[in-house]
């Protein structure tokens, strides 16, 4: 059984094969073992942390293996965007040049660097084995993360937001990075993007160019990349789009990215959650397959679970589950159909 759960600092030499492993572009996740630890400690601080509201908490979760007891996938919720330091982006948005002698009007498309997301909740960091890629585990490793913010909503922003990490070749060549960022940092897109994973996004960014970058203006490689998906980043992509989030007028700083946005009003996995009790039982007549959690903070816990569901009728889970889950009889659980 696979079950979704806070990282503990024992995950460390797992999380740093994660690491290793993930997609270019994922700088939350440095293969880097101090950074990871710093990531782990913060993660279990956060969860250790009576919060009454949103603040610069972040939220690591990892999915294990328990017959095997190997970590299979990550994932992170930051309660707020920008809450340290400037959450930076582009702004993707025509410019309107107009002369009224020659009555001419032209709308350009221009990339402008702004700061507009900080303060959202910020989903990062999703990884889960190439085995688990199109299955409900890759489901159940993104989406659990939302059914989190539904039961404690009073830590997170109205909104979320996540950055897809962007197209580069199966060399690590970013048409985007050679056409913006490497003008301003002598620096391969690789490594622009290893940096931001050690350290921060901010000082990078900080450099970048203040001024509109009008995008007729780049090479069409550059462009044909502004709101592409790396291919391998489809599914993540693909999972929150099924959720409710859209893409909007903003991309990634170093590889133009799409970025994805919505407000918990619209997120699926929130509002359609149903909240059940638990009997123990062995002798499941299984009706449909769910998203299960438990309600808890620091022992948050969820799976993918086979159930019958009925409305107002206490759930049937067998022991496996509860255990996983760390239930007892009369316990609360959230659900949400796959």
């Amino acid at each position: 059984m696979l079950v979704l759960r806070p990282v503990e600092l024992s995950d460390l030499p797992q999380l740093q094969r994660l690491a290793q492993e993930s997609l270019l572009g994922v700088t939350s996740l440095p293969d880097d073992t101090d950074r990871l630890r710093e990531r782990i400690i913060g993660s279990c601080d956060s969860f250790d942390k009576d919060a009454a509201v949103q603040g610069s908490e972040n939220y690591f979760f990892v999915l294990e293996d328990l017959d095997t007891q190997r970590l299979v996938g990550c994932s992170e919720i930051l309660a707020t965007a920008g809450f340290d330091a400037p959450f930076y982006s582009l702004r993707n948005r025509d410019y309107t040049a107009a002369s009224r002698e020659l009555n001419v009007e032209h709308a350009i498309p221009a990339l402008s660097l702004c700061h507009d997301l900080s303060g959202h909740t910020l989903l990062r960091g999703f990884h889960v084995d190439a085995a688990l890629v199109g299955s409900h585990f890759s489901e159940l490793l993104s989406r659990a993360r939302l059914m989190f913010i539904g039961a404690h909503p009073q830590r997170f922003a109205d909104s979320v937001i996540t950055e897809i990490v962007g197209f580069s070749d199966a060399e690590g060549h970013s048409p985007f990075w050679d056409a913006v960022g490497k003008h301003f940092f002598d620096l391969p897109y690789a490594e622009a993007e290893r940096l931001c994973g050690l350290e921060s996004r901010t000082f990078l960014a900080e450099l970048m160019p203040h001024y509109p970058i009008y995008v007729p203006m780049l090479p069409l490689a550059a462009q044909a990349c502004i709101g592409r998906i790396h291919p391998d980043g489809q599914e993540a992509f693909d999972i929150l789009e099924r959720e409710g989030f859209k893409t909007n007028h903003y991309v990634d700083l170093f590889d133009g990215g799409p970025t994805l946005h919505a407000r918990l009003s619209s997120i699926r996995s929130v509002v359609q959650a149903i909240t059940a009790s638990v009997r123990p039982g062995s002798a499941i007549d299984a009706r449909g397959r769910y998203l299960v959690s438990n309600h808890s903070l620091r022992n948050f816990r969820a799976i993918v679970a086979d159930l019958d569901v009925r409305a107002g009728q206490p759930v049937e889970l067998a022991p496996a589950m509860c255990a996983a889950l760390n239930l007892h009889e009369g316990s609360l659980i959230r659900l949400v159909a796959l």
